[in-house]
């Protein structure tokens, strides 16, 4: 199995090295735990593939220490600097056009002529990218398609021992991954993906979001089909339950007859809903039911992030080629 550390002094700067030297490290953030790899280093971000088992045409979200070790990578325009203003360190992303010359493996990028940052708040995902001084590529530390890791035995339990060192930071406090703003059309922001940044904040710096044309690249993670999925069906707005399905339950009433019953916030608070999500998703797939039923949760505020990873997680597998 990886080897796995308290996040304290000595870890981090064991982490910093290790992933100094092409290695790769999980890691805890705000919103879920990260597989990173140094964004300049070809054979390590290629690496973080094919331990995710992650499309190459999936771009990655760099990750940096502080707004100015973004600059000498991306373009930042007066949109940019005032939604970094307002929510960096924090679980939004930006996507901008790169620097002519950038440094950054086009691996990360998938080919495109942008990148996907941010600048996380966890103390730990700070110090890990301060002490290296270099942007890590951190897509979360799963297999693609699972649910995200929320706890540093989630790593464990998807990835054993394919990584070098997971840094136990505890459970991540947000639990969804960063709002996703793609700005690199000029006189257009784009919603790419919800999540820890409701979009009613961001529209409240930056103005109305537009929606994604199905036609554009994909130019940050979250955007393939099927994803966030645990092995068991998902059935969405349930209102009723069967006594061969699980039930992940929202507020106070509950409807009874599951064969199991985990409540996102018995007391209907979106924050806690989100911080409980995949983690709760995770503990009833291992139960031995045939479904997973989920109650319906208001789409305001982080409810769109919620819903927006049930949904994706509710989709049918794609099928096998043949």
């Amino acid at each position: 199995m990886s080897r796995i550390r308290p996040a304290d002094r000595h870890s981090i700067r064991e982490a910093a090295a290790i992933l100094a030297e092409g290695g790769v490290v999980a890691f805890p953030t705000e919103t879920v735990y990260g597989l990173g790899a140094v964004v300049t280093l070809d054979r390590a971000i290629a690496r973080v593939f094919a331990v995710k088992g992650r499309p190459a045409r999936n771009p990655l979200i760099a990750h940096v220490a502080e707004v100015a070790a973004a600059r000498p990578i991306v373009q930042f325009d007066e949109r940019a600097e005032r939604l970094a203003a307002a929510f960096w360190p924090g679980p939004l992303t930006l996507v901008l056009p790169l620097k002519v010359g950038s440094i950054v493996s086009p691996l990360v990028t998938a080919g495109l002529p942008t990148l996907a940052v941010r600048l996380p708040a966890h103390p730990v995902a700070r110090e890990l990218l301060g002490t290296l001084g270099l942007p890590v590529a951190a897509p979360s530390a799963n297999r693609s398609g699972r649910p995200s890791p929320t706890q540093a035995q989630h790593v464990l339990a998807d990835l054993g021992d394919a990584i070098d060192l997971v840094l136990d930071g505890g459970a991540c406090p947000l639990g969804v991954e960063s709002t996703v703003i793609d700005l690199s059309e000029p006189g257009r922001a784009v919603l790419l993906r919800p999540g820890g940044v409701p979009r009613r904040a961001v529209e409240e710096v930056i103005g109305p979001l537009a929606e994604r044309r199905l036609e554009e690249p994909v130019r940050s993670p979250g955007l393939l089909g099927r994803h966030y999925a645990p092995s068991k069906p998902l059935r969405l707005e349930a209102r009723e339950v069967a006594p061969d399905e699980a039930l992940l339950a929202f507020g106070p009433v509950v409807p009874k007859g599951a064969r199991r019953t985990l409540n996102l916030s018995p007391k209907g608070d979106l924050a806690e809903a989100a911080a409980h999500l995949f983690a709760m998703l995770r503990e009833l797939d291992r139960d031995d039911v045939r479904a997973i039923a989920v109650m319906p949760i208001p789409s305001t505020g982080l409810g769109e992030a919620i819903n927006d990873r049930l949904r994706r997680a509710a989709l049918p597998p794609e099928p096998a080629a043949s």
